[in-house]
């Protein structure tokens, strides 16, 4: 019998044997780098959920035959309207067939109580292609964002950083300048797995998927092939 399971305010619906198992994943895929202020940390894993196996490998060859067939008639674009991706194709979905609306309907009920936006983005993003750091507009989403990672193992990064910062073209170029003054995590997305962006973690950190020559995690190389997301978001407030 599913059992619902409460983690630093989430609420999971999974099997009794799986709970330990994700339990243990909330910390197993954060590494934090930098100068962080007393008590950042702990907002940071309350407000960033990573859910390792969050599908099977039925349910991930489920999306992707739903999903392929749209995607190879598009070619990859590199360029974006806010310059945010490079090597990537996407559309948006809002019906789905019955098995994977099961799917989406379990993404809802774990990161935005049951109630999304009706239309699901879908970014296949190529082996060679980037997510360059960005914060997601606030009149496009709101407060939680949330993202299965179909295809491949991944490395986001997330950095602390203000207004300013967020407007400025050159972001990627000011943290290298100025590593000395930034703080930041990287999450480690391991290929099926779940994750859900809310509040501190989505407004107050960009966050980028690493370049293939650039993926790894605590000194661990990688390795990032093509990867596509079904990302789900909110109303903006």
């Amino acid at each position: 019998m599913s059992k619902e399971l409460v983690i630093r305010g989430w609420r999971i619906l999974r099997e009794p044997q799986q709970i330990q198992c994700h339990t243990k994943a909330a910390t197993e895929c954060v590494s934090f780098h930098g100068q962080w202020p007393p008590g950042e940390q702990k907002q940071f894993c309350h407000d960033m959920l990573v859910v390792k196996q969050f599908l099977d490998e039925t349910e991930e060859s489920a999306l992707l035959s739903e999903i392929e067939p749209y995607l190879k008639r598009l070619r990859y674009e590199f360029d974006h309207w806010d310059d945010a991706i490079h090597g990537y194709r996407e559309t948006e979905r809002k019906h789905w067939q019955p098995s994977n609306r099961t799917i989406i309907d379990r993404i809802t009920a774990i990161a935005f109580d049951g109630v999304a936006m009706p239309y699901v983005h879908v970014l296949d993003l190529a082996a060679t292609g980037v997510i360059k750091p960005h914060v997601d507009s606030v009149r496009y989403c709101g407060n939680v964002i949330a993202g299965v990672s179909l295809l491949s193992d991944s490395v986001m990064r997330l950095v602390r950083t203000n207004d300013e910062e967020q407007t400025n073209e050159e972001y990627r170029q000011i943290f290298a300048k100025e590593r000395h003054m930034k703080y930041w995590a990287d999450v480690l997305l391991p290929r099926r797995s779940l994750y859900v962006m809310r509040d501190t973690a989505r407004y107050k950190f960009t966050h980028e998927i690493l370049a293939s020559n650039e993926s790894q995690f605590r000194q661990r190389l990688v390795e990032r092939s093509r990867r596509i997301s079904i990302i789900c978001r909110n109303e903006p407030t």
